[in-house]
């Protein structure tokens, strides 16, 4: 496994000399925004499983940094919010896709008349040591690239994540996951792993990497079927499946409780009284669902009450809430 990393600059390299549209299958359909035109081959080279632009994360003229620069195509749609110089840092350590990713800007500049170049900067780095300050960045993203790792080098990028955001900046994730067993013999293979296949780990485990960095709110947004390993294909006796997650981390406090993570849990009150006051900072108003973080459908739940209903996950999680 120690090759790994070697392995998935060579697949991105080759990707970068000639685009491979199998490569990823994002799962979320591309923007269409007012004024905003995708050149073609930044489609074709939208090497991703999912979306990291969200409007509500990108307001008030947000620094945004973009791991894994692909084609460019979503350094070019968080331009479209920013619209300032250097308002994007693009990252990525392959020398290819970093000129992949110039040329096709210079397409966006001549296809988009909002669009300027300077808007985006490109630098060379990696994940696990990004060339960025300490507390500069409102909006972190990345996007299928994180599940490429170790669990050790995911831990760093985490925390190098962690380190560049500002207090309650947001970390913006799209990544597979799988609730079934990865053969070793697949885990470790360095090629499955760079094509975002083996690398996968349980939704619990995802989540859990990303508390232990220190953020203290997690929204999962999406969840959608990704792929399928199955036997005779691969190597494993039994089908595994692949989900894609869209996930937004939140560097707050973290409660002393527990973190707060979002999976689309929702509350209803329908008893007798105007509205029910857990008292640790939940208001039910009667017949209203609220948006509740697991933590606290768990404690709801515990309570015993026949007048509330509180609902299963259902990994779509917008914000909202009655209160």
């Amino acid at each position: 496994m120690n090759n790994y990393l070697d392995t998935t600059v060579d697949v991105y390299k080759q990707a970068a000399l000639k685009p491979d549209v199998g490569l990823c299958c994002t799962t979320t359909p591309i923007w269409q925004l007012p004024e905003l035109r995708i050149p073609k081959i930044m489609q074709e080279m939208n090497y991703g499983c999912g979306s990291t632009v969200h409007p509500r994360d990108l307001v008030n003229n947000p620094k945004i940094l973009y791991v894994g620069v692909g084609g460019g195509m979503e350094v070019l749609q968080f331009a479209y919010f920013s619209r300032q110089k250097a308002g994007v840092i693009g990252i990525d350590v392959v020398d290819e896709m970093l000129t992949a990713c110039e040329e096709n800007l210079a397409v966006a500049e001549n296809e988009n008349p909002w669009f300027q170049r300077d808007f985006v900067e490109l630098r060379k780095g990696t994940a696990m040591h990004l060339p960025v300050d300490d507390n500069s960045i409102d909006v972190a993203a990345q996007n299928c690239l994180f599940n490429i790792f170790t669990q050790e080098d995911l831990k760093q990028a985490l925390a190098e994540m962690y380190r560049v955001l500002k207090p309650y900046g947001r970390l913006v994730l799209s990544d597979p996951i799988t609730e079934n067993h990865m053969p070793d013999s697949l885990r470790n293979d360095s090629r499955l792993r760079a094509l975002c296949l083996s690398g996968s780990l349980s939704m619990k485990d995802y989540l859990q990497m990303i508390t232990d960095a220190g953020f203290g709110t997690v929204e999962i947004r999406a969840k959608r079927p990704y792929r399928i390993l199955a036997p005779g294909q691969y190597d494993t006796e039994e089908m595994i499946f692949l989900d894609s997650i869209e996930v937004c981390a939140i560097k707050d406090p973290m409660p002393a409780d527990g973190p707060c993570i979002f999976t689309g849990k929702a509350a209803i009150y329908f008893g007798s009284d105007e509205y029910f006051d857990d008292h640790k900072g939940h208001i039910l108003m009667n017949n209203q669902p609220l948006s509740i973080c697991d933590k606290t459908a768990a404690a709801i739940h515990n309570l015993g009450r026949n007048d509330i209903y509180v609902s299963e996950s259902t990994y779509f999680y917008d914000g909202g809430g009655c209160c």
